[in-house]
């Protein structure tokens, strides 16, 4: 599959218009790998590539693993985040602008005024879901007057990339294969104190064989006593009570509030086993890998994302084996809360999951910022009239291959047509 994808973005890296192209495959199918190679093929033409990660955690692993694959074939690697030295960046952003470095990984600090690069021919957003329209449209803008590839890599799709997709913006890549050992995680969910109950136990016996949990929690800290908000379960108290219930057994905790060092000993000690259960915020969604991680138990699962559930569960099983996941809600589950546990525990296929998000929210704008609602359709249903969708847009490409400026007179009403809706941008001044 990874040869198979990459042939596919190969061509397009190749070709003389730039590439606009969604890379889906499952968590540990091998995206990196892919994004690695096209990173390759773009320097080996004297352009520079910007990967950009949601968390500094992600961005660290990216670049300590492309950083020792590309030694080897004497590219460049640099990591840019908010945690970069001041001296240290001030040397990465003049040597990027000056092309010496042909690969930069970074978070949102690569969207920041003084990062330019003098030939960026490749722009990488990883786990796009995490980004806005505008972050990304701001990135790839700090390429020169021709704009570089794009390549938007996930592992679930967001609707508005779906419905980009279906109305041909957007050219799909899928990873559909797995590394061998890795199976389907199995998946639960538990409710009330019964639920708690069957969490606690589940944990227990992780330990006693020796392997290691996720405990994941909506907050970081308890709400203020005047917060008459939602109270989900929160990292800090969470971490408290399974130190106690869990005892002798440590327990660690990790947020985004941490500083980068307490949250790396912390993921030191899980990985070693002197803190067998983690206990984090979103944090951990996306850049950690634990192989002998094979039990998450996520509190509140109701009020999460589908892409960001579908994400935290890929946290487990990735050594191989068999792997467990409890969706732990405290009470009925709102309708839109039950529907996502649903779909989590019914299919772990990430465009299955992607499709049904975007039955649930809807696809959000095809022409704007707004990422999840009705589009403004006067006719038509996205979700349910995909096959049509897809059929017309099959139908528009073989008319543009054989006329690209639809100026056959079995084209005149089309052209007219598509004048009307867009005027200058679609033909020039004079094709209005």
């Amino acid at each position: 599959a990874q040869r198979r994808v990459f042939a596919e973005v190969g061509a397009d890296l190749a070709a003389p218009v730039p590439m606009n192209r969604l890379l889906q495959g499952d968590v540990g199918s091998g995206k990196t790998a892919v994004l690695f190679a096209a990173a390759v093929q773009v320097a080996r033409g004297g352009g520079q590539t910007a990967i950009m990660a949601p968390t500094e955690i992600l961005a660290e692993q990216h670049a300590a693993t492309l950083g020792r694959w590309a030694g080897p074939l004497g590219l460049r690697v640099a990591l840019l985040t908010a945690s970069t030295p001041r001296g240290a960046r001030q040397s990465l952003l003049a040597m990027a602008a000056a092309g010496a470095i042909d690969l930069v990984v970074g978070t949102h600090a690569l969207l920041a005024e003084g990062v330019g690069f003098q030939q960026l021919g490749l722009v990488v957003i990883d786990e796009q879901h995490r980004f806005g329209v505008a972050q990304r449209v701001r990135l790839r803008g700090k390429g020169d007057a021709a704009a570089p590839h794009l390549l938007v890599a996930t592992a679930t799709p967001i609707p508005r990339t779906l419905a980009l997709t279906t109305y041909g913006d957007l050219d799909v890549s899928v990873l559909d294969e797995l590394p061998p050992g890795r199976v389907p995680v199995t998946t639960e969910v538990v409710t009330g104190a019964r639920g708690r109950a069957t969490a606690i136990k589940a944990l227990r016996a992780e330990v006693a064989a020796g392997g290691r949990a996720y405990v994941v929690c909506p907050r970081v800290e308890p709400p203020e006593p005047d917060d008459d908000g939602p109270r989900w379960a929160d990292a800090t108290t969470v971490a408290a009570e399974l130190a106690t219930a869990l005892a002798p057994t440590p327990v660690g905790l990790a947020h985004g509030r941490m500083d980068g060092a307490e949250r790396d000993a912390a993921l030191a000690a899980l990985r070693a086993g002197t803190a067998p259960v983690l206990v984090a915020t979103t944090v951990i969604e996306v850049g950690v890998d634990v192989p002998e991680a094979t039990l998450i138990v996520i509190e509140d699962a109701d009020h999460f994302g589908l892409a960001q559930l579908h994400q935290l569960r890929g946290r487990v099983g990735r050594g191989g084996g068999a792997a467990r996941c409890l969706l732990l809600t405290r009470g009925q589950a709102t309708i839109d809360g039950g529907q996502r546990l649903a779909v989590m525990a019914a299919t772990h296929d990430g465009f299955v999951i992607a499709e049904r998000d975007l039955e649930l929210r809807g696809p959000g704008e095809l022409l704007g910022a707004r990422q999840a609602g009705l589009p403004q359709l006067r006719f038509g249903d996205v979700a349910a009239h995909t096959q049509l969708l897809l059929e017309a847009r099959a139908a528009a490409a073989a008319v543009l291959a054989a006329d690209p400026e639809l100026v056959l007179p079995a084209h005149e009403r089309l052209r007219m047509a598509l004048s009307r809706r867009g005027g200058d941008a679609l033909f020039g001044a004079e094709g209005g």
